[in-house]
């Protein structure tokens, strides 16, 4: 082969290789019996945004956790875990029990209140 072939050949693999990489839109996903409306009155009184940019909770403009625009198309929650909602509802309910080093506390809430809050999540696309 010639250096010219090579050349094409490399940049096609490596444009195959980059749209691999590139995920599709996350389907939506369902919280059983949440409610994200009150999810996000409890985000809001939980006072959530003193932490995190919260987009639709008044107040909301935090700057230690992550912003949580967009929460629903995240392929991970705190950047480790499956982004799935059992496990995001025991995340809200108890982060330092998934990840010790984490610096989101445990709040203390129902888990009603965690699955609102997750219903609410999911919602942010």
């Amino acid at each position: 082969m010639n250096e010219r072939l090579l050349s094409r050949v490399a940049i096609a693999m490596l444009a195959a290789s980059l749209d691999a990489c590139i995920e599709s839109p996350r389907p939506e996903v369902r919280v059983y019996a949440g409610d994200a409306n009150r999810g996000e009155a409890v985000l809001a009184s939980l006072q959530c945004g003193a932490c995190h940019s919260i987009p639709g909770v008044a107040g909301a403009v935090g700057q230690v956790g992550p912003p949580l625009d967009a929460f629903a198309t995240r392929p991970y929650i705190a950047g480790k875990f499956p982004n799935q909602p059992e496990l995001l509802v025991r995340w809200l309910l108890d982060p330092p029990a998934l990840a010790p080093q984490t610096g989101m506390p445990a709040v203390p809430m129902s888990e009603q209140d965690a699955r609102d809050m997750a219903a609410y999540l999911y919602e942010l696309r």
